[in-house]
């Protein structure tokens, strides 16, 4: 029998979802014949004593997340994700440079410093890449701090607001889209893929809108549904990250699809595998029966 430790926070489990996938993957874990304990920060001293560890608590290299993502790898504990995946991902920059040097297709993407924060710049990026403009500050995540820009003062305001926390912005040409596509992707294989239909009041698949937080709805997606360009794409975006678990988030704009990015610690407990009911067995078999 195999200890499967399940990394997790108060905030993790708050979600009536959340807990309810967490309990799905105990279940699978037992039913496959290991054992399977929730992992709180408190307890971090219990990793070694794992002999693989799930992370499902946001991740990010400021948070005990990436502790404990370290403590596992020092000691030789499977885990996901792994440290170098979640400094990749949580590093927008980071990530769309190992994409690129894939070729892997991105918007047109520009890293602009805070010393290019001028207007003469500003105009040659609408002139090159269109208009709207999306704005990114790297280290964003759930779509925070990533704003659409129509003109050089918007972007001067937003840019000018993000520069504070970090050197560098990403510029990106704007995909208009009415849903998006996510490709789960385990070990370099395809593991699910739904689809996120954006709110009409917003660009993004998670938003503040008149004071009330406003998401996308969640389509799970047979594979034979899926375009087979669109899959490979997220394949191949995933495996230029790394080869654990990953969501690639695609736009497929009239079949010319691109990666919008790809992340770490993907989200599983809003039916997005609802097609794909071998998730689970899929993740601890790949943990713990490699």
């Amino acid at each position: 029998m195999s200890r499967l430790g399940i990394f997790v926070d108060r905030k993790t489990l708050s979600s009536a979802e959340q807990l309810h996938a967490l309990i799905r993957c105990r279940d699978v874990a037992e039913a496959r014949g290991h054992s399977a304990e929730f992992i709180f920060p408190v307890d971090i001293r219990k990793i070694p004593h794992m002999d693989a560890l799930f992370i499902r608590a946001r991740t990010d290299p400021m948070n005990v997340t990436y502790v404990a993502a370290r403590i596992a790898r020092f000691h030789s504990v499977p885990v996901i994700d792994d440290p170098s995946s979640i400094q990749i991902c949580s590093d927008k920059i980071n990530m769309y440079c190992h994409l690129m040097k894939k070729g892997v297709s991105i918007p047109k993407t520009v890293f602009l410093s805070k010393h290019d924060l001028s207007h003469t710049r500003v105009l040659s990026l609408f002139e090159d890449l269109g208009t709207p403009l999306i704005v990114k500050e790297p280290s964003t995540s759930f779509s925070l701090r990533v704003e659409k820009v129509h003109d050089p003062a918007e972007f001067l305001r937003v840019a000018k607001r993000f520069i504070r926390m970090s050197d560098w912005i990403v510029v990106q040409q704007y995909v208009e889209s009415v849903y998006d596509w996510r490709v789960g992707v385990l070990g370099g294989k395809l593991l699910y893929a739904c689809t996120y239909t954006i709110p009409s009041a917003t660009f993004k698949i998670q938003a503040s809108v008149n004071g009330h937080i406003v998401y996308c709805s969640v389509a799970s997606v047979p594979e034979e549904k899926v375009p087979p360009h669109v899959i490979q794409l997220g394949l191949d975006a995933a495996n230029a990250i790394g080869d654990g678990l990953y969501g690639v988030d695609i736009k497929n704009n009239n079949g010319d699809a691109c990666v919008i990015e790809v992340n770490d610690n993907p989200s599983l407990e809003s039916g997005e595998d609802d097609y794909y009911p071998d998730v689970y067995d899929k993740i601890v078999q790949y943990l713990l029966e490699k």
